[in-house]
């Protein structure tokens, strides 16, 4: 674990992690600012979510995995696919970089554009409880469609995994900005509330909704539909991240894998 932590590719990951999810939140966010020229429209919005997603996962996934999303850095953990340590640093970096990126958006937009930032909020008479399961089946499909199209023990052509997860992630803007502005990332929820200073009572609902979801499909995908073939202590070893050298990381994962069959059972 220390290993780890001191490895300049896990410093390298990290930054990646703070820089994409400030980039994200601030395209994202910004798409959804009330100019009072022109007003924005649900595909414009989705649109940007889902490229700016996409744009990110291509440029910086190679760093760090490109998880840009609390929810699914949790879920990977779950899915025993990093150490507990790596999962701890990430999300504290999106979380970081989620509100830097809300706070130069703040910063650089027009106070009549400004409105509430975009944060999330419960629309059209929708509850919490509803709210909380419109939360959990959209996180649940991008995290399903990230799992898969990253899975590098896939031998049938998966296409771009950039712009699967995109396209992933516009899919659930289309329905979820009707129902909570579409959170399915609790990173891109908390950088405006904190900027704004502004959480309501169902600010819980943008952490539990995709935590869940995510975690869900996590559970799903890595030990009913395509379990890998590590041993217990081999799992107790990625937890803590002594199962290899972060520096030898890809290449030992890479090999790893070649002797891997991805089967449905």
């Amino acid at each position: 674990m220390k290993k780890e932590v001191c490895s300049v590719a896990f410093i390298k990951a990290v930054f990646a992690e703070f820089l994409a999810t400030l980039i994200f939140v601030f395209f994202g966010l910004g798409s959804a600012l009330k100019w009072p020229s022109a007003l924005p429209s649900i595909l414009q919005i989705s649109l940007a979510f889902g490229l700016a997603i996409g744009t990110l996962v291509q440029a910086l996934g190679p760093v760090s995995g490109g998880h840009i999303n609390p929810a699914i850095t949790l879920a990977l953990l779950v899915g025993n696919q990093i150490s507990l340590l790596r999962a701890a640093v990430y999300v504290v970096a999106q979380l970081v970089g989620a509100v830097a990126g809300a706070g130069i958006l703040y910063w650089v937009a027009p106070v009549n554009a400004r409105g509430s930032l975009a944060i999330n909020s419960l629309n059209n008479n929708t509850t919490s409880g509803q709210a909380l399961v419109v939360e959990i089946i959209l996180t649940f499909q991008l995290a399903l469609c990230i799992f898969s199209s990253t899975d590098t023990r896939r031998t049938s052509p998966v296409g771009s995994p950039a712009l699967s997860i995109g396209l992933s992630v516009t899919l659930g803007h289309f329905v979820g900005i009707y129902f909570t502005g579409c959170s399915m990332n609790p990173a891109r929820s908390f950088g405006p509330a904190v900027i704004m200073n502004r959480f309501s009572l169902a600010h819980w609902v943008f952490w539990v909704g995709p935590i869940v979801g995510a975690t869900l499909a996590a559970i799903l995908y890595f030990y009913l539909l395509f379990p890998n073939s590590l041993s217990l202590s081999e799992r107790v070893a990625v937890v803590k991240g002594t199962y290899e050298l972060e520096e030898d990381w890809e290449a030992h994962r890479e090999e790893r894998n070649k002797t891997m069959e991805l089967t449905a059972h």
